[in-house]
């Protein structure tokens, strides 16, 4: 894990959940940080998690809307002019949605895309430069994308959500081709975690008439992996540079059984969300 160590790593989402426990494990191995969310006051904890924690770890916040590509582009050479260097970008931020495709509204269905999809091109175009930048100086440097389990199977109320993971996913590993062909010194990875216990569900966009609540408490029986343990695992992935990083043991399942199956495992999901509903 020295790899880290005195490196800059930008996070976007730091708020909470898994970018917050992204920004906690980059410190403990010695890197300075970047942290960006539109939820200042779950930034701020955040930092003072980090300044109790880890006080000789530089900490830099600041409000961003990552659906915002001027706003993004600003913030990267923001952030180069802060720390002269960046090394590791962690494309985290995203939103939830469920709905039925033939009931949501196009205003939520753009909300998702432009945070989840547009959020992660804006990031990487943005902060590129720079990385090729401190690839080339011999310093390794990587674009990591948090993509998800529903970036490899699909399931019935959260089309929106799948098409902008599987969005994440295909752009992500395209780019990973595109980095080694050209022979820059950037690693890219596509993240895709399964259940985790973040507040997600709790702050996702629902269909009118759904009960929040009762699908985030579905969703917390799913969500057995910390956010901790999620990012331990990403960092130990992304220290392989491995191309897709599962997090938890329901991710490896889907996984196994996407390739297993090919288009078949649609049988099996449409049981299960069955189930779930009853």
């Amino acid at each position: 894990m020295n790899k880290y160590k005195n490196k800059v790593a930008v996070v976007t989402g730091a708020g909470s959940g898994i970018g917050r426990a992204i920004a906690l494990e980059l410190a403990s191995h010695g890197a300075s940080l970047a942290l960006s969310d539109v939820n200042m006051g779950g930034l701020e904890e955040t930092r003072s998690l980090l300044q109790a924690r880890h006080s000789d770890v530089a900490v830099n916040i600041y409000s961003l809307d990552v659906s915002d590509q001027q706003a993004v582009l600003d913030h990267a050479q923001q952030v180069n002019n802060d720390f002269s260097n960046i090394h590791f970008v962690f494309n985290n931020a995203g939103v939830a949605l469920s709905s039925n495709l033939d009931d949501v509204k196009r205003k939520d269905f753009e909300w998702i895309m432009n945070i989840n999809f547009w959020g992660v091109v804006n990031g990487t175009e943005a902060f590129l430069p720079y990385l090729k930048a401190s690839g080339k100086t011999g310093d390794e440097s990587h674009i990591v994308n948090i993509s998800s389990v529903f970036g490899m199977i699909s399931l019935p109320t959260q089309g929106c959500y799948n098409a902008s993971k599987f969005a994440v996913r295909g752009y992500t590993e395209a780019l990973r081709q595109e980095m080694i062909a050209d022979g820059h010194n950037v690693g890219v990875n596509c993240i895709h975690p399964g259940g985790i216990a973040t507040e997600i569900a709790r702050n996702a966009r629902v269909s009118e008439g759904d009960d929040k609540e009762a699908l985030a408490k579905d969703f917390d029986k799913l969500a057995r992996t910390t956010p901790k343990k999620a990012a331990q695992t990403i960092l130990a992935g992304v220290n392989k540079n491995k191309a897709r990083i599962m997090i938890g043991a329901d991710a490896h399942v889907i996984h196994f059984l996407v390739r297993l199956l090919g288009a078949g495992y649609q049988v099996l999901t449409r049981k299960f969300m069955g189930a779930m509903q009853h």
